[in-house]
């Protein structure tokens, strides 16, 4: 969980970088990981986790102390995450994203490149299943299933209701359960 001090956010929010920086060091692993999981891609996610740093800079003096500064981070870091992927699908013409291939240097019949292709394995599937969600469901999925927030945290970052946050789990977790058996697959 991402751990800021108000006295921190206010010098970040007055132009203090060292402050700022700590901020960074402190949430951007957290961003790259929510962006992540809504994204697919770790180039897209690199470029959310940039994106969102630029928006937190720009209106840390807006924060206003009423919900959890990681509340408020994952909430920008969502958008940031949505907003980008819906321009990909565009240009991508809906299509799942594939693997950049497998490194044919990692084929030495080792142990380690095992281990190795049955993780990337098991993370495209993550991120098949994850694909096929709708955006508002995978928003939920990544932030309570994930992320490990609480159903009001999600409800907060997202900016719904309550309800519509155990809704929408309730449905990506039938989706989910169905395409698991579908798949004959552990996630």
């Amino acid at each position: 969980m991402i751990t800021v001090s108000e006295e921190n956010i206010r010098k970040a929010a007055s132009g203090d970088m060292t402050a700022f920086e700590e901020i960074y060091r402190a949430s951007s692993r957290y961003v790259f990981s929510v962006a992540y999981r809504i994204t697919g891609n770790s180039q897209d996610a690199e470029e959310v986790t940039q994106d969102v740093f630029v928006k937190v800079y720009r209106k840390l003096g807006t924060f206003a102390f009423k919900s959890a500064f990681s509340t408020w981070l994952y909430r920008i870091a969502i958008n940031a995450a949505i907003n980008l992927y819906r321009k990909k699908s565009k240009e991508r013409g809906r299509n799942l994203p594939f693997d950049d291939g497998i490194d044919s240097k990692k084929f030495s019949g080792e142990n380690e490149t095992l281990r190795e292709m049955e993780k990337k394995e098991s993370e495209t599937l993550v991120r098949s299943m994850l694909e096929s969600l709708t955006e508002g469901q995978r928003a939920c999925v990544v932030l309570k299933d994930i992320e490990g927030l609480k159903y009001e945290e999600v409800a907060t970052a997202l900016g719904i209701n309550l309800n519509t946050v155990r809704s929408r789990l309730s449905r990506a977790r039938e989706k989910l359960t169905s395409l698991y058996g579908k798949g004959g697959r552990k996630l």
